[in-house]
């Protein structure tokens, strides 16, 4: 039926063999229908009104939902609870990072360290009050990825009336506040008496109940981040700015006073503003501050408050308190909304061909308009014609192989023809613990048990098997695709044992999932293939012939300019991407070709379309083998040779299928007590049928044992000797390198790929470049003008304020942002890196060059709306510093990000690695807590920390040379000297170890993509 509604199928149905052929449109057929009696029938039975009386009461539903409110709240925290016990690494993980975190805390900011005597001894314990807030802030931030994790399943579940978004809402909400109070118990009991806070407890247990509801505000925000930015990439962006503005407007990084008039009203907004006074009145209203120090009138606990902008009244905790309540409640309501009222950014919606697009013009107006074939002649035009007709044929096998081989397509580039045979392969894993506890006493647990075979060219073979027979498996063990595992028998190419190496040279692989990068064409796709895997001597005129010609053996030409998009979300649809993973492989011109269930997923026409590609691959005389499940009549027709195989991994008919797949029906018939097939049955669904373990145990005998004993395993193993034998006159697969191309045309090929796919994904670099621009604006207004005051101490630590945020959000918001691209191109590198197309280090340094103009760009946006607007000196020397630090910390904060998705197995795990080291490099980054004061014992991971040297270096190079006088008549030059340990000769010795750090890290990432596989086979 969907063939005979097709344009390009239709004429094979042609039943007026004496009449020519006219295309019938859908708009015919409609009207057809509609004069015929069922039609008229049907249309006057919809025009009499239904009579509502003799509905049946329960017909239509009167609730909204299946369920009560009570019952809907109940199944949706069940299930949440459900969901949060099998995710329980990431609290468990969460909990050991904050031990980790307290332990270090303790034992820097320890009491015998700690003392009260000054204002600049109260800034230290500010500092580890303001690193506590961070901390505990900052560990709601892994709710947005969790958060948007869930989004795809809410929104199916919520438009299908599952359940209001309230009832989704509340549980998510309700059931993360027992490990709130876990992990702020963790914290406050291990770092409190340490530290040497006051040590009244009444104090203990209100800075214990802030910070619940600080972790409770900040879990909130992030989950409505996350609701509100749907995507991974843009809720990190606009989740780091939110975090960044509610922490630079807290009162820490830029104190109270020195707010502008314009932003103060950020100033009574940001929740962090509530936190930080809370904690600190609560901490210095306290006995141990209440000491009036020498020529004071105040106690210290108050001038220090006073000092700092925090308001010094005690209720100010209690408003505090209040506040995060309100923000609380606001933020889970915001989140409820956006589940609400917001829908995902992008429908799955697959890509229409301009062929496609014409149809559907045509059925709607019943006119018809002939595309024109791009850059062809007419007689290449007549020939695609020919072609096209050819392929109309009723069935998609060629009328025999004889003929196929007169006229054999796609071979532009000749190739040779390649068998390849194998003999008792056997193929086991290490037996799983849940099996040796069942009592299995074996070590090892047998997936294919000495199973023998040959595949030859210009033959399409089928390997078919119920689920767990060992269908891919046997292919990824003939492929060499396997990671893990015990391999044991004999694998000859064309009579010579197999060398992997030389292998995947001549050989292709398309992976049931259809793994491709995102951002490029189909066009590109195969031009980059076709770059890396055709050999060197292939002139470039006759690889873009060979490419055009592959296309149009797919028919992939209506797509050549499409995106080819992520699978579920855009892009191409699942049929055309079958197509262009085919076409992927074809492309390298390889020999033997191994297809893992190209149909599956696929509706009959689009199989259709799919095995009449891998047919006419086959007819140009190349090595196919096929595993597929449950294919239709006309699918399985297509197939010449038959590969069965049952649960256990043991082959029971290996051998022709013949045509209607009469020798396979001949075979399995002449066995006794086998049921005959009925008529018009499919033979493949019989097949599996009737060799299902059940009716072995009915026939009480092994199909395997019948196997080996008939005449078709004698023929086979004939077949396997003859074949096994090199051919006279052959030789050896040999090829003089590993790789088709040199080391520097992969990594130019890698780099083209990069730039395309880097240019073509706005949601990572637009949001980037335009996040980096409002975060500029955004410090500039803040720190309006504060670069030139150098009157007081607190203004140097204004201006190094803006530099600390800065490097922290900027440079976490890259390292983050990235991680999600990394990851997804990884899928690819490992597809590619298999399939023998380059090396793994062509593919690093693609990544990391690409970054290098990206992360320029975004250095300059920040580095010249900031310097101007802040007002530090305009000399070449000193600008070109603040440029060069900033440049090359975030240079080294995104390669920071890919590394970390290079060692470990998938982004959310690399998001969380690198979010413990984010928290440690701020405490001994220089600005909570100077060098100088850092006990000795952890004074040498001040110097390995990262972004101490940034700090170092920007700090240095503004202000370690002037000689304006501070408060107290000390120069800024001595002040930086004495409280942090900054000197200005030391700048060049900054700038070679933020360099040596982007070096370190982007080695590290290579290294790591190099050595991990984390692609288990």
């Amino acid at each position: 039926m969907e063939q005979v509604t097709s344009r390009k199928d239709q004429e094979q149905y042609w039943a007026s063999r004496d009449q020519p052929y006219s295309f019938v449109s859908a708009k015919e057929f409609s009207e057809a229908f509609q004069s015929f009696h069922i039609g008229r029938k049907l249309g006057d039975e919809l025009a009499i009104p239904f009579d509502k009386s003799k509905s049946h009461p329960s017909a239509l539903s009167t609730e909204k939902y299946g369920v009560s409110k009570k019952e809907l709240l109940k199944a949706c925290i069940s299930r949440e609870f459900l969901l949060m016990k099998r995710n329980s690494f990431v609290y468990i993980f969460k909990f050991t990072q904050l031990i980790l975190l307290a332990s270090i805390a303790m034992t820097v900011f320890l009491r015998t360290e700690m003392h009260r005597n000054t204002i600049t001894d109260g800034g230290i314990y500010i500092g580890a009050l303001f690193f506590a807030i961070i901390v505990i802030m900052f560990n709601g931030f892994s709710e947005l990825v969790m958060t948007i994790m869930k989004l795809p399943v809410f929104y199916k579940q919520r438009d299908l009336l599952f359940y209001p978004p309230w009832a989704y809402a509340i549980p998510t909400w309700i059931l993360k506040i027992p490990i709130t109070f876990v992990e702020v118990a963790i914290w406050t009991t291990m770092t409190y008496y340490a530290v040497g806070f006051d040590p009244n407890i009444g104090r203990f247990f209100k800075q214990y109940l802030i910070f619940v509801l600080a972790n409770q505000m900040s879990s909130g925000l992030f989950r409505m981040m996350g609701a509100l930015g749907r995507n991974v990439i843009v809720a990190n962006n606009v989740g780091s700015f939110a975090l960044l503005a509610v922490l630079v407007m807290g009162g820490f990084i830029l104190s109270r006073d020195n707010v502008k008039s314009w932003w103060i009203w950020g100033y009574w907004v940001s929740p962090l503003m509530y936190v930080q006074n809370a904690v600190s009145v609560n901490e210095f209203l306290g006995n141990s501050w209440r000491h009036i120090p020498p020529s004071s009138t105040e106690s210290l606990g108050v001038t220090l408050l006073k000092s700092r902008g925090v308001f010094p009244e005690a209720r100010w905790y209690w408003i505090g308190v209040g506040a995060l309540i309100g923000y609380t409640l606001l933020f889970n309501f915001l989140f409820t909304l956006a589940l609400k009222y917001l829908n995902p950014f992008g429908k799955p919606q697959a890509i229409l061909s301009k062929e496609a697009l014409a149809e559907r013009d045509a059925n709607r107006t019943g006119n018809f308009i002939e595309l024109s074939t791009r850059g062809k002649s007419s007689s290449e035009r007549g020939k695609d014609s020919k072609t096209n007709s050819s392929a109309r044929a009723p069935s998609l096998r060629m009328p025999s192989l004889g003929d196929a081989n007169q006229n054999k397509r796609g071979m532009v580039l000749p190739f040779q023809p390649l068998s390849i045979t194998f003999e008792e392969i056997r193929y086991s894993v290490d037996m799983p613990q849940e099996m040796k506890a069942q009592g299995i006493p074996e070590d090892r647990l047998e997936l294919l048990k000495g199973v023998s075979g040959a595949f030859r060219s210009g033959v399409l073979t089928a390997l078919m098997g119920v689920s767990g027979a060992g269908k891919t498996t046997l292919m990824d063990v003939l492929s060499g695709r396997k990671t893990g595992g015990y391999i044991d028998g004999r694998i000859s190419i064309s009579g010579y044992a197999k060398n992997q190496q030389t292998f995947a040279r001549i050989s292709g692989y398309c992976e049931q999932t259809d793994i491709h990068s995102p951002h490029v064409t189909v066009y590109e796709s195969l031009v980059y293939s076709a770059w890396l895997r055709l050999s060197p001597d292939v002139d470039s005129e006759t690889r873009t012939m060979f490419i055009e010609e592959v296309m149009e053996l797919v028919e992939l030409n209506p797509l050549r300019e499409a995106l080819v998009g992520l699978p579920g979300v855009d892009g191409l649809s699942t049929e055309q991407r079958k197509r262009l993973t085919i076409a992927v492989e074809l492309v390298a011109n390889p020999s033997i070709i191994f297809m893992d269930e190209p149909t599956s997923g696929l509706d009959a026409r689009a199989a259709a379309i799919v095995m009449r590609a891998v047919r006419n691959t086959v007819d140009t005389g190349r090595t196919v083998v096929c595993t597929i499940h449950q294919p239709s009549i006309d699918i399985f027709d297509a197939f010449d040779e038959l590969f069965l195989l049952k649960r256990g991994g043991e082959e029971i008919y290996v051998g022709p299928v013949g045509r209607h797949a009469c020798h396979l029906i001949k075979y399995f018939e002449e066995i006794e007590g086998v049921p005959k097939i009925k008529d018009g049955y499919n033979p493949a669904t019989w097949m599996l049928e009737v060799t299902s373990a059940a009716q072995e145990a009915v026939l009480n005998d092994n199909f395997t044992d019948i196997f080996k004993n008939s005449e078709l395993y004698r023929r086979n193993k004939a077949l396997i000797e003859e074949l096994s034998a090199p051919p006279p006159g052959s030789k050896d697969l040999y090829f003089p390198t590993r790789y088709s191309q040199s080391f520097f045309t992969q990594c130019m090929a890698c780099l083209w790929k990069q730039h395309w796919s880097y240019w073509r994904n706005p949601p990572y670099n637009a949001v980037r470049l335009l996040s980096t621009t409002v975060i500029a604006l955004m410090f500039g207004t803040i720190f309006w003008n504060l670069g030139s005051k150098r009157n007081r101490k607190q203004d140097i630590f204004n201006s190094m304020g803006s530099m600390y945020a800065a490097v922290l959000f900027i440079g976490v918001q890259n390292a983050t942002s990235v991680q999600p691209v990394v990851a997804i191109e990884r899928t690819v590198f490992y597809r590619e890196r298999v399939a023998g197309m380059y090396s793994a280090l062509p593919y690093a340094f693609a990544q990391v060059m690409i970054e290098i103009p990206y992360t320029l760009v975004q250095a300059l946006i920040y580095g010249v709306i900031v310097y101007s607007m802040i007002g530090f000196e305009w000399t070449a020397i000193k600008f070109f510093w603040y440029i060069f630090f900033m440049y090359f910390t975030l240079l080294y904060m995104t390669f920071y990000g890919m590394m970390n998705v290079a060692i470990t197995p998938n982004h959310s795990i690399a998001s969380l690695v690198s979010s413990a080291f984010y928290a440690i490099w701020n405490l001994f980054s220089g600005f909570i807590i100077p060098r100088t004061r850092v006990p000795i014992w952890w004074r040498w991971y001040c110097w390995a920390c990262p972004f101490s040297w940034t700090l170092y270096g920007l700090i240095a190079s503004q202000y370690g040379d002037l000689e304006d006088k501070l408060e107290g008549d000390e120069t800024v030059k001595d002040f930086l000297r004495n409280y942090f340990g900054f000197r200005h000769d030391f700048v060049g010795i900054c700038a070679i170890v933020v360099v040596g750090m982007s070096v370190l890290f982007a080695f590290t990432f290579a290294f790591s993509i190099r050595t991990f596989n984390f692609q288990r086979r």
